[in-house]
């Protein structure tokens, strides 16, 4: 078996690797490239392998430094079946056709250009709707603790990343002749104890691990810290008369952000009578439909949330929430003078309309610019972060005035001691754990540590880099497959879960208890654990829907309809065309 790994092996983005046997092509991820134009610039590249000779793709979650070249895969040969958790393939819908919107529009400005210089208007987009249509025909949507098999010589199992919602950690088990190895991708490793989402599985045994390095070598500040300074800056803020702007990716952060300001909206006696005056608006098109399949997907979220759903409050909305989804919309909360919270993407800032809310608030010493995720190289938000005084945002130099804060507790990635605690949970040492997705110092400096702390071979990888796995002869026999298939807590875990539905509906399984006995085969373990994820899934979406708030279908904005008609006539009579980049 031969293991190489494509992208993220210089930075954090652009997520791509592949496992070879001797009959089988499978690619772990096919991401975008974020950063730069000089990064960005390998997007469009070839790739470096024939598209057409991948039999499948496993994709490990839906941001698009994972899943965003699928469509460029799919335009250049690629016909497979497209693997991921049922989460992920919802997200899909949303992610994809945004990232060839943006290809589109990106392409059209960019002719317009060409043109104004006399030059042939002849740049194609990366990948158009029409081949987004394609790629969503071949997603194969797979619940979590789900076996697989993708052919006669490898199955897979998906397991909570904690990341965002549909993250998978994936086990899989590529079998040559008599041997089996397990292969353990980690995607992207989420944080513990965090809302909303469970805390990241943790694998006992593989023989080969590829693992995300991405904070590496930092550490970052607690939740609970982050979450006060948090509500310090909003209240400061709004005394002063100014608006708290939060670059957010739409994903992940986002809803988290809905989660906890809900708890001090409705919960925290100081807060409250504060805030019920402020008004937070999710100005992001894909935030909101994003959040939507938050909410069609309950099943996935922790133990402390489905209780909220069941108990009736849902978590994901509060009466002074606002969504904002036209254009107008988006505008018209740059001319309300109103103190308020937008939380808006991209939340790199370098596409979407939060490049509008900065263009129109940066320069305002009494606003706050609030970043609450990973900023890449080269990005605006990065630049922000850093500290600079004059930015340019859509072409025109900003002055820096508002007060810039970087709350790193509201990371979707686990730093440094995360990621050395999750390595903790292997009871034996995997034969090599190779680090990508992580800028070199902290590919280097987290191999360095999981070496000194466990002992484990660790390989930062650096560049594109082939393995040959059968040189040390590493695998399992089918017994130890089995064994490693049907071990003790994941019987264990199957008769959890089987109690919870039972304590959330009654009378739910009680006529057929299902007798889970420590002697069991890998396949009747995995037979009842697929109906018991089916069961989990509609008990737990059925609480989410019937907490949902009522909401008028016209307008959720809290404009009014004349306001939002006046300022759509005035953008269109402007060529505001552009707006919604």
């Amino acid at each position: 078996m031969l293991i190489t790994f494509y992208g993220a092996v210089n930075s954090v983005t652009g997520s791509c690797h592949m496992i070879t046997t001797g009959a089988h092509k499978i690619l772990l991820d096919c991401g975008m490239y974020q950063g730069g134009k000089t990064l960005e610039a390998q997007n469009t590249a070839d790739f470096e392998f024939v598209p057409s000779d991948v039999e499948c793709v496993i994709l490990s979650h839906a941001h698009v430094d994972h899943c965003g070249r699928l469509p460029l895969l799919v335009k250049r040969g690629f016909k497979g079946p497209i693997y991921c958790t049922d989460a992920t393939a919802d997200l899909l819908q949303i992610m994809l056709p945004d990232c060839a919107y943006i290809q589109e529009k990106e392409t059209e400005w960019a002719n317009r250009k060409l043109l104004r210089k006399g030059e042939e208007p002849d740049l194609e987009p990366m990948y158009d709707q029409n081949d987004v249509n394609e790629t969503l025909k071949l997603v194969k949507p797979v619940l979590y603790d789900q076996q697989i098999d993708i052919n006669e010589c490898i199955k897979i199992v998906f397991n909570d990343a904690g990341h965002i919602l549909g993250s998978a950690i994936t086990e899989l088990f590529v079998t040559e002749g008599e041997k089996t190895v397990k292969v353990v991708f980690t995607g992207d490793i989420g944080c513990t104890d965090r809302p909303i989402l469970r805390d990241p599985v943790k694998i006992k045994k593989a023989d080969y691990v590829i693992m995300e390095s991405t904070y590496g070598y930092r550490l970052h500040e607690s939740n609970e810290k982050s979450l006060s300074e948090l509500l310090e800056i909003i209240e400061k803020t709004i005394k002063r008369g100014g608006d708290v702007i939060i670059p957010s990716f739409a994903v992940g952060r986002t809803q988290e952000l809905i989660y906890e300001l809900n708890e001090f909206y409705n919960n925290n006696e100081h807060y409250h009578d504060f805030l019920k005056d402020v008004h937070v608006y999710i100005d992001s098109p894909m935030a909101i439909s994003t959040t939507m399949v938050f909410r069609r997907n309950a099943q996935s979220f922790d133990d402390e949330t489905r209780k909220k759903i069941l108990e009736g409050d849902n978590p994901l909305d509060f009466p002074n929430l606002h969504f904002t989804k036209t254009s107008a919309e988006s505008m018209l909360l740059n001319t309300d003078p109103s103190p308020k919270i937008i939380i808006a993407a991209s939340g790199m800032c370098d596409a979407g309309r939060i490049c509008h809310h900065l263009k129109h608030n940066l320069w305002e010493k009494r606003n706050s610019i609030v970043i609450v995720g990973y900023q890449a190289a080269g990005t605006l938000g990065r630049m922000l972060v850093d500290g600079e005084k004059e930015v340019s945002v859509l072409g025109e130099k900003v002055a820096v005035k508002a007060e810039i804060y970087n709350l790193e507790g509201f990371s979707g990635h686990a730093d440094r001691d995360g990621l050395l605690d999750w390595v903790s949970g292997f009871k034996t040492p995997p034969t090599n754990i190779f680090l990508v997705h992580g800028e070199d110092d902290a590919k280097d400096n987290l191999a360095g540590l999981i070496k000194n702390k466990f002992g484990f071979n660790c390989t930062p990888i650096h560049g594109i880099t082939s393995i040959d796995t059968d040189e040390d002869g590493s695998g399992m026999t089918m017994e130890e497959v089995e064994e490693d298939l049907v071990d003790y807590e994941k019987v264990c875990a199957v008769r959890d879960k089987i109690l919870g539905i039972h304590e959330s509906i009654e009378d739910l399984l009680y006529s057929a208890n299902l007798a889970v006995g420590e002697k069991i085969t890998s396949q009747r373990l995995a037979d009842i654990a697929n109906i018991v994820a089916e069961l989990e899934k509609g008990t737990i979406n059925l609480g989410m829907a019937v907490t949902e708030q009522g909401r008028v279908n016209v307008n959720h904005s809290g404009f009014s309809d004349e306001a939002i008609e006046k300022m759509a006539a005035e953008a269109a009579a402007a060529g505001e065309d552009e707006f919604d980049k």
